[in-house]
């Protein structure tokens, strides 16, 4: 791609263009002019010396050296600093984490609203919420988004399928049942039979929600596994209505059928010798992604509390809970040799396959993971096995809008909502400088940092 010229999306998705449309008519929006700065476009290109113009809440210049300031812009000198597209979680679970503790009692819009700004204050344009939530309570909350929560992430979200209630993890599947009977709604659907299956896939369609989630794990045991026979029939349905059925699977050996049957991403890589390279090749040549997910069992071991990356954005007693050596977590986390060998291995596999990665955290269906921060530490987990920076910073951006069917998000270029982060370092010479924010942008509006940080910090 030159450096001068981008094109413009195509479309843009109904959720975003409304959200956008709903943002810019809303709120003012100034005309900014970015000069003198790093630009990482999210495509894998850089322009190392360039000029970014945001009016009217999207990027409406790109360019290689100067861009004439219009008349009233408020100009940035990015001297010094890399600008990045705001990133997206692609696996989260939302509502239950509250500022002190966690459950399902916390699922309310203003739970939703800390959790969403949170992710913004880490730079975090938009993040998905996967089949754990009240479906009219969600629906209800994206459509008010850009009125009532300016300063907030997108919400995404996909409607949660296994097999009789069952699914989620046994702790989190009390959790999911106390909201489903406080609010009367539905979170979870079960599937029983193969026509009962493409059924559901029809009244998901129906409802406006463009995404599944099913589970196919038997939790060591506990649980029962979902079926081909049940999960078959779904996706074709799903696929038939332009629904997309992303997959909890325990095990890398069950993605052959699932990518055969339509999956069109998985949310848990499993990755490891089981991972091989046949499979890599069929699901790059079916189009799916692969969240590897590897920052839940690592970081909840971690003193995280401690980090001030952490503590700026919640309250001091909920920190102290993460940090050492009362919470039991460790102040450096020792990790086995030989198991890094084999996630790093495997990892290479779907990179040499060309698998899109797509940065996803699974934070939120257990305490103790938080939402924005785990982000960052999971394109760091990236990088350490092997990826590079670029490859990790384009799977939280251009790979994650994409299948996500965020088309006005990821990239930086004419057309494309203004949601971005200025960073002081570069990220490109070390992950963790994705940490060293400055400002970020959501839809062209800069976002009040210090006020989220402030009333986040605060007990409610």
């Amino acid at each position: 791609m030159p450096n001068s010229v981008f094109s413009i999306p195509a479309k843009l998705s109904v959720l975003a263009a409304g959200l956008l449309l709903i943002a810019g008519s809303a709120f003012a929006r100034d005309t900014v002019l970015i000069g003198n700065a790093r630009l990482v476009i999210g495509d894998g290109s850089v322009i190392e010396n360039g000029s970014l113009l945001i009016a009217e809440g999207a990027i409406s210049a790109v360019t290689a050296g100067a861009i004439e300031a219009p008349e009233g812009a408020r100009l940035i000198d990015g001297n010094g600093k890399t600008i990045i597209p705001a990133l997206i979680d692609g696996h989260a679970h939302l509502g239950y984490q509250g500022r002190h503790d966690w459950g399902g009692h916390n699922y309310h819009p203003e739970t939703l609203r800390d959790s969403l700004e949170q992710y913004a204050w880490y730079g975090f344009a938009a993040a998905f919420s996967a089949g754990s939530d009240p479906d009219d309570m969600a629906l209800e909350f994206q459509r008010g988004q850009g009125e009532e929560y300016p300063d907030a992430a997108r919400f995404l979200f996909g409607a949660g399928m296994g097999p009789e209630g069952q699914g989620p993890n046994d702790t989190f599947l009390v959790e999911v049942a106390e909201v489903e009977e406080r609010t009367g709604q539905t979170i979870l659907r079960s599937l029983t039979d193969p026509e009962q299956a493409a059924t559901q896939a029809r009244e998901v369609a129906e409802r406006g929600i463009p995404f599944i989630k099913i589970w196919v794990d038997d939790r060591g045991g506990s649980q029962a596994k979902l079926s081909p026979e049940l999960y078959r029939p779904l996706m074709a349905e799903s696929a038939s209505l332009g629904v997309k059925v992303l997959v909890h699977q325990q095990f890398a050996e069950d993605m052959p059928d699932l990518l055969a049957a339509g999956a069109a991403g998985f949310l848990h890589g499993r990755l490891g010798e089981a991972l091989t390279a046949e499979i890599a090749e069929q699901t790059a040549r079916a189009g799916a992604f692969v969240i590897p997910n590897l920052g839940l069992a690592e970081l909840r071991r971690e003193a995280i509390g401690d980090d001030p990356f952490l503590r700026a954005a919640m309250p001091a007693e909920s920190a102290n809970a993460l940090a050492g050596p009362d919470s039991g977590r460790q102040a450096s986390v020792t990790r086995d040799a030989s198991n890094e060998a084999r996630l790093s291995a495997s990892l290479s596999r779907l990179l040499d396959a060309g698998v899109d990665i797509v940065l996803g955290t699974d934070a939120g269906p257990l305490p103790g993971h938080p939402f924005g921060y785990s982000g960052h530490r999971e394109l760091e987990i990236y990088v350490r096995l092997g990826m590079t920076p670029m490859q990790a910073l384009i799977a939280g951006t251009s790979a994650a809008a994409r299948h996500y069917d965020l088309d006005d998000l990821g990239v930086l270029a004419p057309g494309y909502s203004a949601s971005l982060v200025v960073l002081s370092a570069n990220p490109l010479d070390d992950i963790r400088n994705t940490q060293s924010i400055e400002q970020v942008f959501l839809d062209g509006r800069e976002i009040d940092r210090e006020a989220i940080a402030a009333r986040l910090s605060q007990a409610r």
